[in-house]
């Protein structure tokens, strides 16, 4: 008898019908012999719904209140799966994170997981229950209600998986597994049987929704095995994700991602002085802004330089203060925004010392049309900005120029994510 971690999102839980759907899926993993948490997301649309809810009330609403206020709607869900699970004859008991002991640094909205005490799970699962945890919450050691910001459920999943030492975490959701690509943009996008930690980080970086980069990151620490499947197809295995070192790498390129989300800003004129560009991005990362491609280029003088770089658009404001701040402090001249653009895409663990992949990728886009902004590389990825209208026929020429396309077309269920 092994452990197995299930985790649904909202959409799987978003009525009773679908929860107690669910609950048939829990208890087909218990009939296989084996002990079983589940963690569950809040239901469909509850957390936008409460979100909504407290800008009416307030235009900026305390961090602390804000947990408060969403980690409630967790315990809906799983007070209700429990009482599906119960009402089929298993026994099963719901647990938020203050009764698992899930602890987190003392962080609101954007929480991390220091530590999971694991004995009450324990209990329980010798008990012969089944245990129904709520996801993206947690606790600081005094005590105080946080939450782990966007992707939370995945990680509260993976964490715990890690904890105990479980033999798989299953992550459901409304589509069958990870895909070279969005579907919806590339109908003939092939659903991949199985993709590395690694690849499946870059890919979740780069705008890949199916999973949270934190909890593929979790997953890769504690060498947890993924697998991410259909609730509502639950005899497809889904796409499994495993070390790359446990698999056959025979293709250089595993998925084409876009990510609409960022914005390009260029501090201009920059004195050409060691520090100025520490400067800068000290100041942001003690607001905690992550920054992602960072270019400096030669200014128009012979004594400057431009420095180009991306934030996400959540961080937009926060970073403009930041930026107008340290211009005055470096002597700059000059700030440009562009929010009309998109980041595209290509991840594979076969590009690791295999020429020619930038060359074709660059190839690709130029006969499609598409000039490239800026370019940034890592070991098994190559991203390029594009121009925003120009995203969707990015990623069809990516896809076709590294033979991605299957020779059926992908079906599309629910709200698919944008892979």
């Amino acid at each position: 008898m092994g452990i197995i971690v299930q985790k649904f999102g909202g959409t799987s839980v978003a009525d009773t019908d679908k929860i107690k759907n669910v609950a048939s899926a829990v208890i087909k993993e218990k009939n296989n012999g084996n002990d079983v948490i589940v963690v569950v997301s809040a239901m469909g649309h509850t957390t936008d719904y409460l979100v909504k809810m407290a800008n009416e009330i307030s235009s900026k609403p305390n961090s602390r209140e804000m947990d408060m206020l969403l980690a409630t709607g967790e315990q809906v869900s799983i007070a209700l799966l429990t009482m599906a699970i119960q009402a089929q004859g298993y026994a099963a008991v719901s647990m938020n994170a203050m009764q698992v002991g899930i602890i987190t640094e003392c962080v609101h909205s954007k929480a991390r997981i220091v530590d999971i005490k694991t004995n009450k799970l324990k209990e329980h699962l010798n008990k012969g229950e089944i245990v129904v945890v709520a996801g993206f919450q947690g606790v600081t050691p005094d005590g105080e209600i946080t939450t782990l910001g966007r992707g939370g459920s995945d990680t509260s999943a993976v964490a715990i998986a890690g904890a105990l030492h479980a033999d798989r975490c299953d992550i459901y959701t409304d589509v069958e597994g990870v895909y070279t690509t969005d579907p919806r943009i590339v109908p003939k996008a092939t659903k991949l049987k199985e993709i590395s930690y690694e690849e499946m980080l870059e890919l979740a970086y780069v705008g890949a929704n199916v999973l949270h980069p934190r909890s593929v990151e979790t997953a890769k620490q504690y060498q947890v095995p993924l697998r991410v499947r259909s609730t509502f197809k639950l005899d497809d295995l889904g796409t499994y994700i495993i070390g790359v070192d446990e698999m056959e790498i025979n293709r250089p390129v595993a998925g084409v991602a876009s990510d609409l989300s960022q914005v390009r800003i260029v501090i201009t004129d920059v004195p050409d002085r060691p520090g100025n560009a520490a400067k800068i991005f000290e100041l942001l990362s003690e607001a905690d802004i992550s920054v992602d491609m960072i270019i400096q280029s030669y200014g128009r003088n012979d004594d400057t330089n431009d420095i180009a770089f991306t934030v996400g658009k959540v961080d937009y404001d926060k970073t403009m203060e930041i930026v107008k701040k340290a211009i005055k402090e470096i002597n700059a001249t000059n700030v440009l925004v562009d929010d009309d653009i998109a980041k595209v895409s290509i991840v594979g663990a076969g590009m690791v010392d295999r020429p020619g992949i930038a060359a074709s990728m660059f190839k690709a886009l130029a006969e499609a049309g598409i000039n490239i902004k800026m370019i940034s590389t890592s070991e098994i990825k190559i991203s390029c900005l594009v121009e925003r209208d120009q995203s969707n026929e990015a990623i069809k020429a990516l896809h076709s120029a590294f033979h991605l396309d299957s020779k059926e077309e992908a079906v599309v269920m629910g709200d698919l994510p944008n892979l």
